[in-house]
């Protein structure tokens, strides 16, 4: 039996349906701008060549830590043997082949603390210490550095300062990890310092499923109001998707949030991949929300298979689903797909402005 000329006919009946069953975009699509930044990339090492990360054995020996390596494009075996900065050095030069995103942040991340204040390895899966992202900042000028640090370390108030003076663009958090609750009062010196120091706090809220296990109390945006009250410029990433606190989504209470106080921001990171299917409409077309979004891609999630434009063929023509399926810079696809389901452009424009300051104050 011949089966080929089945599969033109089986493609023609594929695109006849995309588009009599299409809903188009969440918004209208508008005009990219151009030198956009990227402020949600991760960077990570395995302490090979005296980088100081770190990655629990546990985690390493999960899938996991395979598929994060590969979403990287470098084996454990390249790492052992060239050293953590390798990791750094292919990001900064995939990053340079983008033709659409000139810069990203790239995130340091503190682990837990013990209660004398000092780093907890036996209960932190990953740490990537801010001074291996400064100086993968200070080699790639395509790369900014977002510092890492847990409020309760004993030098907290020192490493702020310490990072500022590196160049640190922003602070982040991921609390259910780092054991940090962002309503601690205790915390109250660490965010008028932030504030001193106009440094942005950057902080996963809902759920957190990319490590083995999490704390996700600590990252109900509820928790936030204090570093709010106090004037700290606060981007709860992902606009709080998934999880419920309190019989209440999450992302409803970022919401409300929003209303209350003018220095909370979020961002779009992860907001295609299939587990948040929902998510990015909504980030689009709520009311709360606007004006206050910043494009982030959440690499190297992007290039594994949680994203992809065939999740939203009934969104998208049959020439943008071929267009960004053939589009090999993870950067460059992820870009074309939040476009073309209606992301505006101020998002992508707006990620390239230190929030809180003038219009026009970039990160760099």
């Amino acid at each position: 039996m011949r089966l080929w000329p089945t599969l033109p006919a089986a493609i023609l009946a594929l695109c006849a349906v995309v588009l009599l069953f299409s809903a188009g975009p969440y918004r209208s699509v508008e005009p990219l701008p151009p030198d956009i930044v990227d402020m949600h990339c991760h960077i990570a090492g395995i302490g090979a060549g005296g980088s100081g990360c770190f990655v629990s054995p546990g985690l390493r020996d999960s899938w996991r830590f395979r598929i994060y390596l590969w979403a990287y494009g470098l084996s454990q075996s390249e790492l052992e043997k060239e050293g953590d900065n390798l990791l750094a050095d292919r990001v900064a030069g995939l990053l340079a082949r983008s033709k659409l995103v000139k810069k990203a942040v790239v995130l340091a991340l503190d682990g837990a603390v013990d209660k004398d204040g000092m780093l907890d390895r036996d209960r932190t899966e990953v740490y990537v210490p801010n001074e291996f992202v400064a100086a993968a900042a200070a080699r790639h000028g395509n790369l900014l550095f977002g510092a890492s640090v847990n409020p309760y370390r004993k030098d907290a108030l020192e490493r702020l300062t310490r990072v500022k003076a590196q160049g640190a663009v922003l602070v982040k958090w991921i609390p259910s990890i780092m054991e940090v609750d962002p309503a601690d009062p205790r915390l109250k010196p660490f965010y008028l310092k932030l504030v001193e120091l106009n440094l942005p706090l950057l902080t996963h809220a809902g759920e957190e499923r990319s490590f083995s296990s999490a704390s996700d109390g600590f990252c109900d945006p509820d928790r936030l109001r204090l570093p709010l009250r106090l004037g700290v410029t606060v981007i709860a990433a992902h606009i709080a998707s998934t999880g419920r606190y309190q019989g209440e989504r999450s992302t409803d209470r970022l919401a409300r949030l929003m209303l209350e106080y003018p220095n909370l921001y979020s961002d779009i990171s992860s907001l295609t991949q299939i587990n948040k299917h929902s998510y990015l409409k909504e980030a689009l077309t709520r009311p709360e929300f606007k004006g206050r979004l910043f494009y982030g891609s959440d690499f190297p999630l992007i290039n594994t298979a949680l994203v992809s434009p065939w999740y939203y063929a009934l969104r998208l023509s049959p020439k943008q689903l071929l267009m960004i399926s053939r589009t090999k810079n993870p950067w460059d696809a992820d870009v074309l797909l939040k476009h073309s389901l209606g992301t505006p452009a101020d998002i992508f424009s707006r990620s390239g402005q230190m929030p809180g300051k003038a219009p026009g104050a970039a990160f760099d």
